[in-house]
């Protein structure tokens, strides 16, 4: 006999001691919390749909530990020694291993992390640093993508990447698009619940304005739909931040029509060029420019060299753009709003919508095939400090003379300058969580990238990042200063150990969500999960420790 010829019961009973078994030889020298934690998965998962196996359970003491804990982290200032680790690694195949991941974590008392991509700037999806013991729930293995090109829909697990869900897209139709993120290798699952913008978004709005239906695991280790858990918690998920209110195991997103032929091109400026004043110039016209155009502003210290032959370093600004349409019309529109670009035929390169996805993300060789999309993971990774800001005034030329005095000065850094207006304009704040709409101009993102990870370093470039984020105060969005979600900067603000505090949460969450956005976030967050299970750094707190904070808040 076989075990899939086993009824469910039986089955149930024959895993659970396989992996007793397992669990005496392989993991022998592991914790008990793992132990335990095994037997609860198998007694909680739905084992007649597919079994479970030892290889979804990682140990410190196994030998693949280490590999998929950095799989698809970035910043290596979360993966030294001195940071806290989780007790394990679960890797579910299956929606009902979720379920059994938060029903057992509850029940042994040992706090969730859930990872879909890992791109979080401060790591918060696989490190905790103020609740421990901890383990990870790790979505890499729920990748599927079932588009339907009939009801211009597809439903996409958390784990897939977005440039996944672009070439599954693309190989159903070449006149369908999603409008996401840029960074091809983010996990969808949290990009999403941050609102996920991209090079579409003054077309078509964000990648959570974008989406019909979502499945979610909730404190009780339910599966929800969008019927099921209601507007408000639907309403929250899409940009309210991941971690807060379930676990996301499929979005249901809403394909958009994409041209045949659009338009792409980079064009760069150095300050000898003339890149102050072009660049101010590009403040004044770039949230009107013609809807279907996105130019964005990548900058940077490069070397160049002098008339004598001499090396120098200076600033490069890179205009890098997505046009839906010809070259013939891009020129046009170049013509009547930004001409001071200088945009030439030969600058224009036209393809296919897909093969611009790649050409904008910048992760690939040039000419790189669609399929370079299914790589999934980033092998990219560095120490770095990263902030965020919206504009709603064009910055002066004499602050961006300041701003490039302060790039000089350090080693690697890096902004870019996003462009709003069109769409994004017209969605009311209040539309989804996501709040930064009609009057933001455009997001600024600095960072700081090094590759010494000694001590010393890493609190000389994060200060410098500080200290440039600071001097950017007077020209920036304020009452609140606005920051990005997706973009977690803990210099905001942390929550204390086991306690989410709403009045401490106001600091960061007024920043992210606006005043109005963030109370509606807490009154959810207290009516779907009052215990706090879904909980971290910068989680939405419940409204049952109001009345201690205010008092706290009070005290001589």
């Amino acid at each position: 006999m076989k075990l899939c010829d086993l009824s469910p019961s039986y089955l149930k009973l024959a895993i659970l001691l396989f992996l007793v078994l397992l669990q005496s030889n392989s993991w022998a020298d592991s914790a008990s919390s793992l132990e335990n934690f095994i037997q609860c998965v198998s007694l909680n998962s739905d084992l007649s749909v597919l079994p479970l196996s030892n290889t979804i359970f990682f140990s410190p003491n196994s030998s693949l530990f280490t590999s998929v804990l950095q799989s698809s982290a970035q910043n290596l200032r979360y993966l030294a020694p001195s940071v806290p680790k989780p007790e394990f690694i679960f890797t579910p195949l299956q929606d009902s291993h979720v379920q059994a991941a938060v029903i057992c974590s509850k029940q042994l008392k040992i706090h969730l992390r859930v990872r879909s991509g890992g791109h979080d700037y401060e790591g918060l999806s696989y490190v905790s640093q103020i609740e421990t013991p901890f383990f990870l729930l790790d979505l890499a293995n729920l990748r599927s993508v079932n588009v339907d090109i009939k009801n211009n829909a597809a439903w996409i697990q958390a784990g897939a990447t977005i440039g996944e869900v672009y070439y599954r897209i693309y190989q159903k139709s070449k006149v369908h698009g999603y409008p996401a993120g840029l960074c091809t290798t983010l996990g969808v699952g949290g990009h999403i619940t941050g609102g996920a913008y991209g090079s579409m978004m003054r077309k078509y709005g964000l990648g959570a304005d974008n989406v019909d239906d979502a499945k979610i695991v909730d404190a009780n280790g339910r599966i929800l739909d969008r019927a099921a858990m209601g507007e408000d918690l639907f309403w929250a998920i899409r940009g309210g931040g991941g971690a807060s209110f379930g676990i996301i195991l499929w979005w249901k997103i809403k394909l958009v029509p994409v041209p045949a032929t659009v338009t792409v091109f980079t064009v760069s400026r150095t300050l000898e060029q003339g890149a102050t004043k072009l660049l101010y110039k590009w403040q004044q016209v770039v949230d009107k420019l013609d809807e279907d155009l996105f130019i964005r502003v990548l900058i940077q210290p490069v070397s160049a060299t002098t008339a004598k032959n001499a090396t120098k370093r200076t600033i490069s600004t890179s205009y890098q753009a997505l046009f839906l349409g010809d070259s013939n019309r891009l020129l046009q529109v170049m013509r009547q709003s930004f001409p001071e670009l200088g945009l030439t035929k030969k600058d224009c390169i036209e393809m296919s919508w897909i093969d611009s996805v790649v050409y904008i993300s910048g992760s690939y060789p040039s000419g790189s095939p669609p399929e370079v999309l299914l790589q999934g993971k980033t092998t990219s990774k560095a120490y770095f400090k990263a902030k965020s800001d919206f504009l709603t005034y064009p910055i002066p030329e004499m602050t961006l003379e300041g701003i490039w005095n302060r790039f000089l000065e350090e080693d690697n850094p890096f902004t870019i300058w996003t462009p709003y207006g069109g769409m994004m304009s017209r969605i009311p704040e209040s539309a989804i969580p996501f709040p930064h709409r009609k009057g933001t101009i455009f997001m600024i993102q600095y960072l700081s990238a090094w590759f010494d990870g000694d001590s010393k370093s890493t609190v000389k470039h994060v200060k410098w990042t500080q200290r440039l984020y600071d001097y950017m105060g007077p020209y920036v969005s304020r009452f609140p200063r606005e920051a990005y979600v997706n973009y977690r900067d803990l210099d905001l603000g942390i929550n204390k150990k086991n306690n989410t505090s709403f009045i401490q949460a106001l600091s960061w969450g007024n920043r992210y969500f606006k005043s109005s956005n963030f109370n509606r976030l807490v009154r959810v967050k207290t009516k779907v999960d009052p215990g706090n299970f879904f909980r971290h750094e910068q989680s939405i707190p419940t409204l049952y420790n109001q009345e201690k904070d205010m008092r706290d808040l009070i005290k001589p």
